[in-house]
Parts: structure tokens; C-alpha cells; sequence
């Protein structure tokens, strides 16, 4: 894959540019562009890491990163599929165009999107008057399409001693974990430790390792297709009930209804 990312999306200051392409690699490194990006992909779970967070982008969702947000996109596939659209954005335009977020992509956005796939490269009104209504008629419409922004997204520590100990709760989703078990293991006070998450990455230690959990669940439905059974217990939950009730407070779903939504069954 031509790393048309780094040298072509901003070559042309006022026009949509539109790319589809195979992901090809697996990491795509550290860059920014001056327009904001729409992206949607298929065939893999997909990780976009910024200054501030690692946002997890599953299946039928797509994520905004507004112009100049340093960002670097990893892939579970080379086989992935990118759908890009790149978009000028003006001080005029909604302020949704100014965060990153996660959004589910209904029918009519996935039916326009598709219909981009004949375009490849900068559209102007000079060169694809049509191609350039029809892609900003896309951007035009997402700030009402997308009024809900799914939590999918873990801040990232910038403290070295809980980049260790997140890397390590990363490393244990499946057990039980207990936060006075963590913090004896790590040389804190239970007081210190809480301390040190609500500062570093402004969560308790539960919200955080919830998260954790519900992104790698996501992750084992989605990619491995797994049972929500199989899951629980993979994820650290002895009930299903209870990590069915904890999915549907994050995903806003239940893990049965995500996967037929999502149609992650074959």
C-alpha cells in the first residue's frame, strides 16, 4: 500500500480526497494530515492511538479524527480494507468536527460510503462536480447521523508506574483482578494508587479495568467470533448475567443483540 497518507491527502487544500484501499501493513506510523479523516474499515479489528487515548474501532462503526490529531492506525489484518474520506474542515462547521469519536454507521451512511468506492484521489468541483456534491453531502450529514458517540476508547497513562500496571491488567483480563491486590503488588497504598489514576487518567481503577474488559470482549466477538459464554470467562466474569448487564451499560447493547446487529455470526 502506497503511503498516500503522508504525501497526497493534503497536496490539494479544498477538495474531498477518497481512498479504499487493503490496509497492507499491519501498523500505519505516527502521522497527522490537515484535513479530518473518516474512516471505515472491514475484515479486522482496528486501533487508533492519539496523544490521548487508544480508541478501538469495531465492526459497522466509524471514527473521526479531526485535522491535525497525530495519530497511528494498527490493524489485526493486513487483508482490512480502509475506507477514507478526507475533509476540509472550516472554522463555520459544527463543532463535532473538532473531537474524535466513534460512531455507528447505519444504512444510508454504509449505502453512500460504498458509493464512493469509484472514486480514488483529490474531488474538486473543477474535476468531479458530482463526486464532490455527493461526498460533501457526507460530511454535511454526519453531525446530525451521529449524535451518539460510543465510549470505545481508553486515555493512555502518561506515568510510567501505571503504564506498567495497566499493562499488566491488559495482560489479566481474565483473572480477578482485585485493586488492594494490584496495589500490594505494585508497592502503593490503596490510597496512593487511586490517587494516581483519578490524576493520570482521570478514571477509579474500576472504570478503567471495565473498559479494559468490554474492548477485548468486543475484540473476541468480533474477530474471534466467540460465544458471549466463552467470552465471559475470557474477559474475568463468572456470571454472564452480570458481564452481559456491565456490556449493555458500556456498549448500549447486550452482547446477543451486538452480535446480530452486527451480524459477527456467520
Amino acid at each position: 500500500m502506497s503511503k498516500y497518507y503522508l504525501t497526497e491527502v493534503d497536496k490539494e487544500p479544498h477538495t474531498v480526497y477518497c481512498r479504499h484501499d487493503l490496509m497492507g501493513e499491519r501498523v500505519l506510523k505516527a502521522h497527522q494530515h490537515a484535513k479530518g479523516q473518516f474512516l471505515y474499515t472491514e475484515g479486522g479489528i482496528v486501533h487508533i492511538k492519539t496523544d490521548e487515548k487508544t480508541y478501538f474501532l469495531p465492526a459497522r462503526h466509524y471514527i473521526w479524527i479531526p485535522p491535525n490529531t497525530m495519530h497511528t492506525i494498527r490493524t489485526t489484518s493486513v487483508e482490512a480494507t480502509m475506507r477514507n474520506l478526507y475533509f476540509e474542515v472550516q472554522d463555520t462547521d459544527s463543532d463535532f468536527f473538532r473531537h474524535t469519536g466513534i460512531y455507528p454507521v447505519n444504512d444510508l451512511l454504509f449505502e453512500m460510503l460504498l458509493y464512493t468506492h469509484r472514486w480514488t484521489g483529490d474531488i474538486s468541483p473543477q474535476n468531479n462536480a458530482a463526486g464532490y456534491a455527493f461526498t460533501t453531502a457526507i460530511k454535511a450529514i454526519l453531525p446530525e447521523m451521529s449524535s451518539y458517540s460510543l465510549p470505545l476508547s481508553l486515555p493512555y497513562p502518561t506515568d510510567a508506574r501505571l503504564e506498567n500496571i495497566v499493562d499488566y491488567m491488559s495482560k489479566n483480563l481474565h483473572e480477578q483482578v482485585t485493586f488492594s491486590h494490584l496495589a500490594k503488588q505494585f508497592g502503593f497504598s490503596e490510597r496512593s494508587l487511586a490517587r494516581l489514576f483519578h490524576k493520570d487518567v482521570d478514571m477509579s481503577f474500576v472504570q478503567f479495568f471495565t473498559l479494559q474488559r468490554m474492548l477485548k470482549a468486543l475484540e473476541y466477538l468480533l474477530e474471534e467470533k466467540k460465544n458471549v459464554n466463552e467470552v465471559a470467562f475470557l474477559v474475568g466474569y463468572n456470571s454472564v448475567p452480570t458481564f452481559s448487564n456491565t456490556f449493555q451499560k458500556v456498549i448500549g447493547l447486550r452482547p446477543s443483540e451486538y452480535i446480530k446487529l452486527r451480524g459477527v455470526q456467520d
